[in-house]
Parts: structure tokens; C-alpha cells; sequence
């Protein structure tokens, strides 16, 4: 903690995407370290974590969003930032699957408008980090995921990602842009109030007595790693990225324990004391891949990166923020369920 304070302390730090589960998360981390937050806020949504938390009222605040070039660059020419962490994007796979138009202008666009911006202003800019995720390695033969594997997404949110990551390589290897690529499984922890998402809508549904939804068959595969160990991965990151063998590279960051569906449903229902109430298994998913998971012997080695939290100690910090969410929210016994 002593070295993260001693690094980010007066630092100016542009983040997208803060009001997302990492978003929030990532801003409270870099305000506990003393830098100096800037972020891009597209809609208000005063039940975000950055809001609930009142870090809103402790950074300075664009409104707007990564599709529109001028904002961004209005952003970062005028706050002269030092670091930028590019987490905005469509977030959502079945979102992307309905809407690709809205998934490729977010996840390629946007990337590309942040990175031009920050190529525009490499005299402050010294690091820039870009999220990504598993699904930009696409469908493979062999797993786990390693990072010398080709991108080869298939899908509209696959494609997106994989388009995002190429684009991050080309805005270092060719302007020497100081920028890397972060990949992650599955992040989870309180403040996702996407409720298709199978952790937020799985701690809900059981919260209210109700069967837990499973979109898939159960036997999906995925990593889950929470959101402060992926806080934890960014910063690092960032803090690496003057160093040889980091910048313009891609590293991925998981717990490396993957698991079913069906498996995390029924350890989050063992872990709210509700194993007898049964999920409802709807097999109806689509765009997505069967069995995903990622190799983080990179981040381990080149970064000293290993996650702090268990699956059980992750899921029990998540659903305690979500029972408290949920019962603050509560309008009264006769209001049917929220």
C-alpha cells in the first residue's frame, strides 16, 4: 500500500467507464492512493457505486462519451492527464448479439478515439491502459488462454475485443505509444447492477426467494475473478508499464480455479444458506463460447501479480454489498419485489 500511495500520489488520472463495476472500484483505489481523478461520465445513474459512495463529488467530471472524439480529446488536451485507464465499453455479450452496431462503435471507436487522443498528447501522457477481455481470444482448441494465442473473435463482442487489443498493439508499435492491454475472465463484486450478469442476478433472485436464472445449460466454463483483484491487476499495470517487456504488450489476470455456472450458482447459494431453493436452467444463451478460461503465468512473472481474494472470500464480500444494497432499496412489504 505504502509504494501504490507513493506512485499515484498527485498523479492525474483519466479513467472511462468509471461509473462500471471496475470503473468505480478502480476510481476509489486510485482516491485512497491521493491522485487526482478525472472521469467520463456518459449517464448519471445515481445507484452506481461511484455515485452511492459520494467518490462522484471528489473528482472532476466530463460528461460524455468515447464515440464522441472532441469530448475525449477536449479531456485529456485540458486536464493533461498522466496516466489513462480505458475501461468504457458495451459490456454486455447478449447486448452485443442484439445491437452489434451499438458494441462496435463503443468497444473499437471508442478505444481508437482514446488512444489518438492520447497519441495527440504524449508529451504528459506516460501510460495508458486498456481493458480487455477472454472473449478476444475467440473459440480455441486447446485452454487455458495464453497470450501468445491468436485473436480470433467470431462473435460481434469477440470481434470487438479483438479488434480493440490489435488497435491498442498498432497505437504502440508504430507512434510508441506507452499503452497495454489488460484480459480478464469473468469480474464480479458489489455494485454490478447488470442483473443478467449470473453473480449480481443469481445473489438477487435468491435475496428475494426466487429461482436463480441460468441463461446457459449449467455447464458453461468461465474464470471469476473479483473486482478488487482486478483493480489490483490495472494499477499494477500501469505502475509496469515504463519497465521492458510491458508496454505495447498483453497480459491476462485470473484466479486460475475455473469453474461451471451451475458450480458458482450453487456455491453462492451455499453461501446464502438457500441450496434448497433450485436454479432455473433455461439453455438459451447464444453468441456465446463454451469454455473459457486464462493462463496468468505472464502477469506473475513480469508484473508479480497473483490475485488476494479466494472465490469464497470474493463471493461472500459481494453478496454482503448486495444484501445491503438490496435491503436499503427496499420500498415496503407491499411493493412486490424490486
Amino acid at each position: 500500500m505504502e509504494n501504490l500511495v507513493n506512485f499515484w500520489s498527485d498523479k492525474r488520472v483519466f479513467v472511462t467507464g468509471a461509473t462500471g463495476l471496475v470503473g468505480a472500484w478502480l476510481v476509489k483505489a486510485l482516491l485512497a492512493a491521493g491522485a487526482q481523478v478525472l472521469a467520463l461520465v456518459r449517464d448519471a445513474d445515481p445507484q452506481s457505486e461511484l455515485f452511492r459512495s459520494g467518490d462522484i463529488r471528489r473528482i472532476t467530471v466530463v460528461n460524455g462519451c468515447v464515440e464522441d472524439f472532441a469530448t475525449i480529446e477536449r479531456a485529456v488536451n485540458d486536464y493533461e492527464p498522466d496516466t489513462v485507464f480505458h475501461l468504457a465499453a458495451q459490456t454486455i455479450v447478449g447486448a452485443a448479439y442484439r445491437n452489434p452496431l451499438e458494441n462496435f462503435e463503443s468497444n473499437i471507436r471508442g478505444t481508437y478515439h482514446v488512444l489518438e487522443a492520447c497519441r495527440r498528447s504524449q508529451a504528459f501522457v506516460k501510460r495508458v491502459v486498456v481493458a480487455s477481455s477472454d472473449k478476444a481470444y475467440g473459440a480455441v482448441a486447446t485452454l487455458p488462454y495464453v497470450e501468445t494465442m491468436p485473436l480470433q473473435g467470431r462473435h460481434p463482442y469477440e470481434v470487438a475485443k479483438s479488434c480493440a487489443d490489435l488497435i491498442t498493439a498498432a497505437y504502440h508499435y508504430t507512434y510508441g505509444l506507452p499503452a497495454a492491454v489488460a484480459r480478464c475472465g469473468n469480474i464480479y463484486g458489489g455494485g454490478d447492477l447488470n442483473w443478467s450478469r449470473i453473480v449480481p442476478g443469481t445473489i438477487r433472485s435468491l435475496w428475494r426467494g426466487e429461482r436463480p436464472v441460468i441463461r446457459s445449460d449449467g455447464t458453461f466454463v468461465r474464470d471469476y475473478l473479483y473486482v478488487e483483484d482486478v483493480v489490483d491487476a490495472y494499477l499494477r499495470l500501469a505502475m509496469y508499464l515504463d519497465r521492458p517487456g510491458v508496454a505495447g504488450e498483453a497480459f491476462n489476470f485470473s484466479p486460475e480455479r475455473p469453474v461451471t455456472v451451475l458450480e458458482l450458482v450453487r456455491h453462492i447459494q451455499d453461501l446464502m444458506q438457500c441450496s434448497s431453493i433450485p436454479p432455473d436452467i433455461r439453455n438459451t444463451a447464444v453468441g456465446e463460447i463454451q469454455a473459457q478460461y486464462l493462463d496468468a503465468s505472464k502477469a506473475r512473472a513480469i508484473l508479480d501479480w497473483r490475485p488476494r481474494y479466494t472465490l469464497d472470500e470474493g463471493l461472500r464480500a459481494t453478496i454482503t454489498w448486495y444484501c445491503a444494497f438490496l435491503n436499503a432499496n427496499r420500498i415496503g412489504p407491499d411493493s412486490g419485489p424490486l
